[in-house]
């Protein structure tokens, strides 16, 4: 597989992971190498990543985080910073970010913000981070149960994608990585989403095939549009309305706290639904898209009062401009539209679809 270039780093895949690598480890000669894992990590990836790497004189020093969405949190952060400090890193020090989009959103915050920043690189282990969290430079933590509310955009230097990792995911996290590649389809593509649901008829040998354009996709996006500006929040779709089930889950203890994917599952559906009411998606599509997901995503139970929260919870969307929530909405499968207003009354209607299906 080819590499890819960004517009300030190059995504590198598989049997080029660790040669290029090693080339920029001395090229660079960095001071020193931090390399940020948490307990899952440390323990499936680590090994074989250290035994790839060739580090010569340069101290490595490794640092743990705990694994999990609550603690992607600046008292970790915080945590992280100062053991760069007490461990002398300085300006010509890098840290490499070893793990699932936790690991990479908030090494490449604590990388962009000590001393003013320093140099990193995502090495994404989960297929949730090697198609979507640990591409495009979004770096940042959580604020509560709030995603994402703290942060910047950032680029590392290089994102190595070794599908090997994968070996070490549970079934449910390959899952939730499997919603991401289905909304590159929905906003960009029909042919790879069609590709994406007929994977019953496909080897399992074409899974890096379909990493590999789901990550051209969302390239040829933030590519284009790097500031968040118009194109670039085509990536939120579903998100709108995922976050705030993600959040309003993560917080509540009578709730079983869901994996990424599996809330931007139900956002899709429900924005798929609020799509065919504002921007002409068909009913065929609405029910081809609706089926598409919960062939692979079990229905989440909602009562009257999970919609009340959930719905205030979509004040905090970063998508919002002077108090009013925009959605990103389809058009048809493969077009999405951004900057969309829609009412309360027409969300509660989605989720009674949803709840129907």
């Amino acid at each position: 597989m080819n590499s890819i270039s960004t517009k300030n780093a190059v995504i590198h895949f598989n049997s080029e992971v660790f040669s290029q690598l090693n080339k920029y480890i001395t090229d660079k000669h960095p001071s020193k190498i931090f390399v940020l894992v948490d307990t899952n990590t440390h323990k499936d990836c680590l090994p074989q990543f250290l035994s790839h790497m060739e580090s010569g004189d340069i101290v490595v020093e490794v640092m743990e985080m705990p694994e999990g969405e609550d603690h992607k949190t600046i008292d970790i952060c915080t945590g992280v910073w100062e053991a760069l400090s007490e461990y002398n890193a300085d300006r010509k020090s890098i840290l490499i970010n070893l793990g699932g989009g936790v690991v990479t959103d908030l090494g490449g915050f604590v990388a962009s913000t000590y001393m003013r920043g320093i140099d990193y690189i995502n090495v994404p282990t989960s297929l949730l981070a090697m198609v979507d969290a640990s591409v495009g430079g979004k770096t940042g933590v959580d604020l509560g149960a709030l995603k994402n509310q703290i942060g910047i955009i950032n680029e590392g230097s290089m994102v190595l994608i070794d599908t090997s990792f994968l070996n070490t995911l549970p079934q449910n996290h390959m899952v939730s990585g499997y919603a991401e590649m289905l909304k590159h389809g929905l906003i960009k593509d029909r042919a790879y989403w069609e590709r994406l649901t007929n994977l019953e008829q496909m080897d399992i040998s074409a899974l890096d095939q379909l990493i590999y354009d789901s990550v051209i996709i969302k390239n040829n996006i933030v590519s284009e549009d790097p500031g968040e500006q118009g194109l670039r929040k085509t990536l939120n779709f579903g998100h709108t309305l995922g976050h705030a089930i993600e959040s309003y889950f993560l917080e509540n203890e009578e709730k079983t706290t869901l994996l990424h994917g599996e809330a931007i599952a139900v956002g899709m559906i429900l924005e798929a639904y609020i799509s065919s009411k504002l921007t002409g998606l068909k009913a065929v599509e609405l029910i081809t898209i609706t089926n598409g997901i919960l062939n692979s995503f079990s229905k989440v139970e909602f009562n009257d009062n999970d919609l009340n929260v959930i719905i205030d919870l979509l004040k905090y969307d970063k998508k919002n401009s002077h108090g009013i929530i925009k959605f990103v909405l389809l058009e048809s499968i493969g077009k999405a539209k951004i900057d969309s207003e829609v009412s309360n009354d027409l969300i509660f209607e989605a989720f009674e679809y949803y709840k129907s299906v």
